[in-house]
């Protein structure tokens, strides 16, 4: 092969020299352009990552559009909310099953208040479930008496009796009972008294109130009768026996049913 036919002398030799530097320059300069060029690209691409857009891709609204930054929050909230907090809790225990008191019961309670209410209803009606509010409740009975097999006394006797004297209440009332208005239970609360434990069978002491009046009108007449024992559970009372203690016979009783609003009379029942 022929040599070309320029060759440099020493005297362009320096030029050379200065032209091959200017080369290895250029040639670092673009190294080091595009190591920036990568290393920002790296910066970004991590800083998008750490924001959330580096994910993958959120699922569209309704319609095509991107889910709402509103929508996105109630979704937070809600799993948040279920994740840490306890749900709600509710309780059926009734004051029966809890034990006794020695609180003195009030005639003005909203709950006194609520249970007469409810025992002249039944009275109306004729309906012994619409009055058992009214009336002391059975887990409370079967924790009170020491008698053998109370939950049966309870039922078989107790409420029996209970549910003819509602009858008889009733009847009292005349051939159209919801044409008596009912207007009050006057009880007078001095004539409560503690009954000790071993005394009628009781295991549990409580207070007694006897002879409340139940004053009701019929065209504008006043008429009353008797309820004749309320017994307290945890400071309040209930009915125990409607129309009699000691029963004359075994049908439905009322208790002195009398013209005008009556009186209650002392008495040292248990």
């Amino acid at each position: 092969m022929s040599e070309p036919t320029w060759k440099p002398t020493s005297d362009h030799l320096p030029s050379v020299h200065r032209h091959r530097k200017r080369l290895r320059r250029a040639q670092i300069r673009r190294r080091r352009l595009v190591a920036s060029v990568v290393v920002v690209a790296l910066i970004v691409v991590v800083a998008w990552a750490l924001v959330g857009g580096g994910g993958p891709a959120r699922p569209a609204a309704a319609g095509g559009g991107a889910l709402s930054g509103h929508s996105t929050s109630t979704t937070r909230a809600a799993v948040s909310t279920t994740t840490t907090l306890p749900p709600p809790t509710t309780t059926t225990t009734g004051p029966g099953s809890l034990p006794q008191t020695g609180a003195f019961p009030s005639t003005s309670s909203p709950l006194f208040a609520a249970n007469m209410a409810a025992l002249w209803t039944a009275i109306v009606t004729n309906s012994l479930p619409t009055a058992m509010p009214a009336f002391f409740p059975e887990p409370a009975y079967v924790q009170l008496k020491t008698v053998a097999s109370a939950s049966s006394d309870f039922t078989d006797r107790l409420q029996s009796d209970y549910g003819l004297d509602i009858t008889a209440a009733h009847a009292l009332l005349g051939p159209d009972p919801s044409n008596a208005q009912f207007v009050s239970v006057n009880a007078d609360s001095a004539y409560g008294h503690w009954i000790n434990t071993g005394v009628c069978d009781n295991d549990v002491g409580y207070f007694e109130l006897p002879n409340a009046r139940v004053v009701y009108t019929v065209d504008g007449q006043t008429h009353s009768f008797g309820i004749a024992s309320m017994i307290s559970w945890r400071g309040e009372w209930y009915v125990v026996h409607l129309g009699a203690i000691l029963r004359s016979g075994s049908g439905g009783e009322v208790d002195d049913p009398e013209t005008g609003s009556g009186t209650s009379a002392y008495s040292s029942t248990c």
